[in-house]
């Protein structure tokens, strides 16, 4: 999901006006949280955001499948690539069978109708605790729908991990980072 931007620099050389086009690459992700209705038939609306990123893609549908406590929803393109990695794994490993079977068995290929919901199939939306409303979170990949419950106790739970855990992170970054050199280098070489 790379996005292409392009624009004109216009720059005043010795010789005259000069015009060039540069052009800017950036990865586009699925970010942002919003609360949605399902209807009586099941139906979520995708929220305009996403429904964007999914057209940039020339994406009709999206797969869904269980994860943790809530379903993920790829585009097609993502989840060819999570296929991909799956199937480049031991393939007599117990775990990867496990995580393959649970995530292809409950995988399903959801609509976008011409409002730009999609209908979540009962038995995931049992899976996933989904009654009257849902939480869409972006993921940078996909998109994940939460019941907003779970959704709740997932973030305090979190937010309560990254307190007690000292995760090493440095902040701001170290000057390896951000330069490519080594702080411990003189800085005379």
């Amino acid at each position: 999901m790379w996005r292409r931007v392009a624009r004109r620099v216009k720059h005043e050389a010795w010789c005259g006006k000069v015009e060039e086009s540069v052009e800017y690459s950036y990865r586009t992700v699925f970010k942002g949280t919003y609360t949605h209705r399902i209807d009586p038939k099941g139906r979520l609306p995708v929220p305009a955001a996403f429904r964007r990123l999914l057209q940039e893609q020339s994406a009709q549908h999206v797969v869904l499948t269980q994860l943790d406590q809530c379903l993920a929803a790829y585009p097609p393109a993502e989840w060819q690539k999570l296929e991909q990695q799956l199937a480049s794994l031991p393939a007599f490993s117990k775990q990867v069978k496990a995580l393959t079977r649970l995530l292809a068995s409950r995988a399903v290929d959801c609509e976008l109708d011409v409002q730009g919901r999609i209908l979540v199939p009962p038995g995931l939306r049992a899976a996933a605790g989904l009654e009257r409303e849902a939480v869409l979170v972006g993921v940078l990949n996909r998109f994940e729908i939460w019941s907003p419950t779970a959704w709740d106790g997932f973030v305090r739970e979190s937010e309560r991990l990254l307190d007690d855990v000292s995760l090493d992170v440095q902040w701001p970054l170290p000057a390896t980072a951000t330069t490519g050199r080594d702080p411990q280098q003189n800085s005379n070489s």
